[in-house]
């Protein structure tokens, strides 16, 4: 029987040796998760990978996109690619977004490439630009609105948490309460496995936010009604989500500092037995074991399995050989 430890290395080894094959968005999201981990600076040209693809989005938005017509257009063609999603989720984002597709725009596109640039201590150079984007919108009707939260809770989590970062609007206590309400627990029984599951990210999410994506441990006090839903209903989750929801609760105890709570424990258990010893990964619900589809969940069971801590990083203070070469745009904050 493998160690937890062991089980990880299994998984980083089947993606380790594929991952400049993935495509850029996800070989940065697991180069920058390995990299917050471990500080291992084999990780840093992926991260610089996913640099480049915020640099570049910035750029786009900065020079082509920032006038409201411009917004709209940009944000009804972003609609168009959920108008033949035939699943729960895809249906229920294109019917709510299409009354304010402007959310994709700033929302999904524009806040999390400005807040990761943020978190490593740079900016676009036409920040203000950019800056002056956001303020034109009250993001408490997005993130208060029950359908909304419906479609979106884990994206509106770390959106609010995003904003509050970057010193725009502060939502996050806005949001939560909508998103308490949307969600009351007496009310579980009742939901599809779609809305579950969209409940319990949107509370992982919450969590997350407040830890900066693994960089900053957080209080669980801040967040008690959280852990205490989580270690009530935790055989529950286990039994009625999917691989990367449970591996994402587990983590949320471990950004608490509670890494000897059961929850912590089952989460290991169920995470560890679900790795396919043969493809040395988690393959989907269909049992695909497509890397670049199962990057996502496999980096969460990476982390869950052989947890390093948190760490500020990378950053251009803490560490400038990071950022010598910086894709065109983006430029350090002071």
């Amino acid at each position: 029987m493998l160690s937890y430890p062991q089980s990880a290395q299994l998984i980083k080894d089947t993606f380790e040796s594929q991952l400049y094959s993935l495509p850029a968005f996800k070989e940065g999201h697991f180069g920058l998760r390995m990299y917050r981990q471990t500080l291992d600076d084999k990780y840093l040209p992926a991260v610089w990978t996913g640099m480049a693809q915020i640099a570049s989005r910035l750029n786009h938005f900065a020079s082509d996109v920032n006038t409201p017509e411009q917004i709209i257009l940009y944000s009804e063609e972003r609609l168009a690619n959920y108008h033949d999603q035939e699943d729960e989720r895809g249906q229920r984002r294109y019917t709510v977004t299409k009354h304010q597709p402007e959310y994709f725009y700033l929302g999904v596109d524009l806040l999390g490439a400005m807040a990761r640039a943020d978190e490593y201590g740079l900016k676009h150079k036409h920040d203000k630009t950019l800056r002056s984007v956001i303020r034109r919108y009250d993001f408490t009707k997005y993130a208060t609105d029950p359908e909304m939260i419906e479609a979106w809770a884990a994206q509106l989590a770390n959106q609010v948490y995003w904003l509050r970062q970057l010193g725009e609007q502060d939502v996050v206590n806005d949001f939560t309460k909508a998103f308490k309400s949307t969600y009351p627990d007496s009310q579980d029984k009742k939901l599809s496995p779609q809305q579950y599951s969209n409940k319990i990210y949107g509370m992982t999410h919450i969590i997350f936010g407040d830890s900066q994506y693994y960089q900053k441990q957080v209080n669980e006090s801040d967040h008690q009604w959280i852990y205490d839903y989580f270690r009530d209903n935790i055989d529950t989750i286990i039994l009625r989500s999917k691989e990367d929801v449970i591996a994402e609760v587990g983590i949320t105890f471990l950004l608490a500092g509670l890494e000897n709570d059961p929850v912590v424990e089952k989460t290991r258990q169920a995470i560890q037995g679900s790795i396919s010893l043969d493809q040395g990964m988690i393959p989907s619900v269909d049992g695909d074991f497509d890397l670049k589809y199962g990057e996502h969940r496999n980096v969460l069971a990476i982390m869950l399995l052989d947890w390093k801590g948190v760490h500020q990083a990378p950053t251009v203070a803490n560490q400038p050989f990071a950022f010598q070469s910086l894709p065109y745009g983006l430029v350090p904050k002071s």
